[in-house]
């Protein structure tokens, strides 16, 4: 049996219950407009499947943020502030950490809050995507003070509101392998999407692909123009975008 096979006869798994499997698409790390990026909303026009950029504060562009006025379409979230590891060289990256005094980290946030206002107004949805997909537990609390109702990370999430007001929406199937620097392989790929939307039918929780325009091989792009094609034809999967998965806002208890 293929995989993509696997994954056919999950989402008729789907399309046999009430609704349908409801999938994401975000992208990291954007800060400037690029081959890549042209190539990234190429395909988001061409497969008609929402897209959610995280863009960096501290490094995007008014070029950027002029070419994404051609793009309406495309959802724009917070990527950290500037992309910056702050832990040591033994500890996985983290710019979102405590190893700084938590009224810097937070202020870089607020600061970073406001540049994309001054570059995308009102476009940019109250959603934090920590740089690496890691934020220290403490910080998170004190989010929805901040203004932010939505965080989104990396694998399943424990909470649909992991403090009152901040609903989590994650990514499940990272399409690079970050030790090589290569696509993961469509196999890799397809197993965690199929066990992703498994899961999801206890849990009910949307499933995210994760992509890095700015990193990804052939074999990344060929791969993900493919998945789009087949999931188009899938009547168990729903495309969503980020701002109908976030709530405007927020609601919920932790």
């Amino acid at each position: 049996m293929s995989d993509w096979q696997t994954l056919a006869e999950e989402a008729d798994r789907w399309a046999a219950r009430a609704a349908p499997a409801e999938i994401w698409w975000r992208d990291d790390d954007a800060a400037d407009t690029a081959p890549a990026l042209e190539r990234l909303l190429g395909l988001h026009r061409a497969s008609g499947v929402p897209l959610a950029l995280a863009v960096v504060p501290a490094q995007a562009t008014a070029a950027l943020a002029a070419r994404l006025a051609d793009e309406p379409g495309v959802d724009v979230l917070q990527h950290g502030y500037a992309h910056t590891n702050h832990a040591p060289p033994a500890d996985k990256k983290m710019e979102l950490g405590l190893h700084r005094p938590a009224m810097f980290v937070l202020g870089e946030l607020g600061t970073g809050r406001m540049a994309l206002e001054r570059l995308f107004g009102a476009r940019p949805l109250p959603v934090l995507v920590p740089p690496w997909n890691r934020i220290a537990p403490p910080l998170v609390p004190t989010l929805p003070e901040m203004g932010f109702r939505g965080l989104s990370t990396y694998g399943a999430r424990t909470r649909v509101f992991p403090v009152r007001g901040l609903r989590a929406v994650n990514t499940h199937v990272d399409l690079v392998d970050w030790k090589t620097r290569r696509f993961v392989g469509a196999d890799a790929a397809l197993a965690a999407l199929a066990g992703a939307l498994a899961r999801a039918r206890d849990s009910g929780e949307p499933v995210g692909i994760l992509s890095h325009h700015l990193a990804m091989d052939g074999e990344a792009w060929d791969f993900l123009g493919q998945l789009w094609d087949k999931t188009a034809s899938m009547p168990g999967l729903r495309m969503r975008s980020a701002g109908e998965l976030f709530p405007a806002t927020g609601e919920g208890a932790g």
